[in-house]
């Protein structure tokens, strides 16, 4: 009896230290949305990509090349159809312009006219100008644990601590061993959906855990939203520093 009880003791005293190392090592909202910045994030960037923007009626495909330097600066030549072929995209810091080959022209676009949307699909220009972390805009916290497509994942609540924030709530789904995330949903001050994602296609790549696939839905439309599907990306690789210029955006 006095056996038992000392192996009873034993394993009750290896269960309370397992379970304090599982508390211990417990990471906060904060924590995971660095790791989900490290993991999805690099110095710099290259992608190819198909955007299947899907009509009432039918779908359309574009196709464009993206480099991307750190978290500030991207530039976005637009490869096919022959309609869109030739345009460009250029993002410094929070100052955005526009090529067009028909016109041979440079905008800057600001203000409302970032709220208009990217090549007609459920981008807005304003979805892809907002750089900042998440943190320094947010107040976050892990609100419960919830299986997406057989993936365990974080549900963390976001709720903008700065006046300027594109959206006042964000709810997103973060898977809890590969830190990538795999459902996020946008939510105007009056509590309204505005827009979901959903990642699919987890591919590993270098190392690290990515999305090829992203279904962007803006809820105040109908239809199947717009997918946005990468057909190759290098991280960290080498980029002109020209890329970056205005002068990138001329006619070549």
């Amino acid at each position: 009896m006095i056996k038992f009880t000392h192996i009873f003791t034993l394993l009750l005293c290896t269960s309370f230290v397992v379970q304090l190392t599982k508390i211990s090592q417990k990471l906060t909202a904060k924590e995971i949305i660095e790791k989900v910045d490290d993991n999805m994030s690099s110095d710099t960037q290259i992608t190819e990509s198909d955007m299947v923007i899907h009509g009432k009626r039918n779908s359309r495909t574009i196709t464009s090349k993206t480099y991307i330097r750190g978290k500030h600066d991207s530039y976005t030549e637009y490869l096919a159809p022959a309609r869109e072929e030739g345009t460009k995209m250029l993002k410094l810091d929070d100052r955005l312009w526009i090529y067009s080959p028909s016109t041979d022209r440079s905008i800057q676009l600001s203000g409302h006219m970032l709220r208009q949307s990217v090549m007609g699909s459920d981008l807005s220009y304003e979805d892809m100008m907002e750089d900042r972390e998440l943190t320094d805009i947010y107040n976050a916290e892990i609100v419960s644990e919830e299986e997406i497509d057989g993936r365990n994942t974080w549900k963390l609540e976001l709720i903008a601590k700065v006046n300027d924030a594109s959206y006042h709530k964000r709810m997103i789904w973060v898977d809890t061993e590969r830190f990538v995330p795999l459902k996020e949903e946008l939510f105007a001050k009056s509590g309204q959906l505005l827009k979901e994602t959903i990642m699919s296609n987890i591919t590993k790549i270098d190392g690290r855990w990515y999305p090829k696939k992203m279904n962007y839905k803006d809820m105040l439309k109908s239809g199947k939203g717009t997918d946005f599907i990468v057909k190759s990306i290098e991280f960290n690789a080498e980029i002109a520093a020209h890329i970056f210029t205005k002068g990138s955006l001329r006619k070549s």
